[in-house]
């Protein structure tokens, strides 16, 4: 019996798919204007991590607000920005890292540690943007925090549960290149009456 677990070297595409779904989380919470919306009928707020836009309740049009008027707003898209394309990089990095016969394990564990970088960064886009935005920006009517701003958060998690396995996989380092003999256990029939 084969088992394929995260140390199998047949499995080792796992972790850059990881990192790759963290990407397409990340664009999407880069794009979308989900980042807070209004939780009820009217929909009159709606922002992203660019712009805050609002409309009266007969309205058809959005009066949008760009948000890198506001120093926060600014700090907010450029750590999460940066911490995204710091992950681009890290997941280049894990693809040549991978397709490489002879795996470098030290270089494996320094991706681990820029996507821890990569993580404080989004962590810190994430706290700053709800903080000052319900500090700063009147709000009408009953608002949530909403899909694209949860794209974030899952990207970033993605990231943490990706760092940690990077970083730790250096001490599976025989496991993965297959050093390892298998162990057998059999009893002969002479002991069989001992194993009880």
């Amino acid at each position: 019996m084969v088992v394929c677990g995260l140390a199998c070297w047949r499995c080792r595409w796992l972790l850059p798919l990881l990192l790759g779904l963290a990407i397409i989380m990340g664009i999407i919470a880069l794009a979308g204007r989900g980042w807070l919306e209004s939780e009820s009928e009217p929909y009159v707020q709606q922002a992203s991590l660019w712009e805050s836009c609002t409309r009266g309740e007969g309205d058809l049009n959005w009066s949008c607000e760009s948000l890198m008027d506001y120093g926060w707003g600014r700090a907010a898209a450029a750590t999460y920005l940066v911490g995204f394309v710091i992950l681009v990089i890290c997941f280049a990095l894990a693809v040549i890292a991978f397709s490489i016969e002879i795996l470098r394990f030290n270089f494996v564990r320094g991706i681990g540690g820029l996507l821890f970088v990569v993580a404080a960064f989004q962590i810190i886009g994430l706290v700053i943007y709800p903080v000052k935005f319900t500090e700063e920006i009147p709000l009408t009517g009953d608002n949530m925090f909403s899909w694209a701003y949860g794209f974030g958060w899952a990207s970033t998690v993605v990231v943490i549960g990706c760092a940690f396995f990077f970083c730790c996989l250096p001490n599976w380092e025989d496991e993965v290149l297959g050093n390892i003999k298998p162990t057998y256990y059999y009893s002969s029939p002479e002991r069989a009456p001992y194993l009880n």
